[in-house]
């Protein structure tokens, strides 16, 4: 089990009545998070072959942008811890699931720490869920 998700057990217990997908989904966003934080190249088999990024300073990044930023560490990720999961809908073969984490590392050896709100957009592919958008938007103080 991902430590997230496992953080995400513990502290807030599934105090809703999850269905086995969205248990799958939310596997999935830990995995996404857990594999971020490890810059572990596996991130990539997460993704549809069209996912979209939009980052909370305006970027719009496809998945090719996606794998040069993230091999060159452009971008590298410290920490990424789940404060809050808000909504889950489903709909037809994908779930839509707006989250909050905290995310600390650096940009072009900048360290950065920001709270962020994420709209995510995952489709069905065979057994597995994949990222098909994700949109973020920083939550100031």
């Amino acid at each position: 089990m991902f430590p997230i998700l496992f953080l995400f057990c513990s502290v807030f217990g599934y105090a809703q009545n999850y269905s086995k997908q969205e248990k799958q989904l939310l596997s999935q966003t830990a995995k996404l998070d857990s594999l971020m934080q490890n810059n572990d190249s596996k991130i990539l088999d997460l993704f549809e072959p069209d996912v979209s990024f939009g980052h909370s300073n305006g970027w719009i990044q496809d998945v090719n942008d996606f794998k040069k930023d993230f091999t060159s560490k452009k971008v590298v990720y410290k920490e990424i811890r789940l404060k809050e999961i808000s909504e889950i809908k489903k709909f037809k073969k994908s779930f839509s699931i707006r989250r909050k984490i905290k995310v600390s590392g650096s940009y072009k050896n900048q360290d950065f720490e920001m709270n962020l709100s994420l709209l995510e957009i995952w489709i069905k592919n065979k057994s597995s869920w994949k990222l098909w958008s994700r949109q973020s938007v920083e939550i100031k103080p």
